[in-house]
């Protein structure tokens, strides 16, 4: 597992606890009914947070499921900063 994929599972445990560890994968916004506007704003937090970067607002469509957060900061960030 990567460590921005572990990053990532760590960011989601915190804005969504009560979501089952194993559905941390396959989670998407119509998927986590938790995952509201509100939630949205503390996921992007939490993320910008513990990868040391801001997410520009245009980027911010691309973060519609565990998946592509995790395709989009791998593609973005620097691995040899993790």
């Amino acid at each position: 597992m990567s460590s921005i994929r572990a990053r990532v599972e760590q960011c989601f445990r915190t804005a969504f606890p009560d979501l089952p560890e194993e559905q941390l994968p396959r989670a998407t916004m119509s998927s986590v009914v938790q995952w509201d506007s509100l939630n949205m704003l503390v996921l992007v937090s939490l993320i910008e947070e513990e990868f040391a970067m801001q997410i520009p607002p245009d980027d911010l469509g691309d973060f519609v499921s565990f998946e592509l957060i995790v395709d989009y900061l791998e593609s973005r960030y620097d691995a040899t900063d993790a």
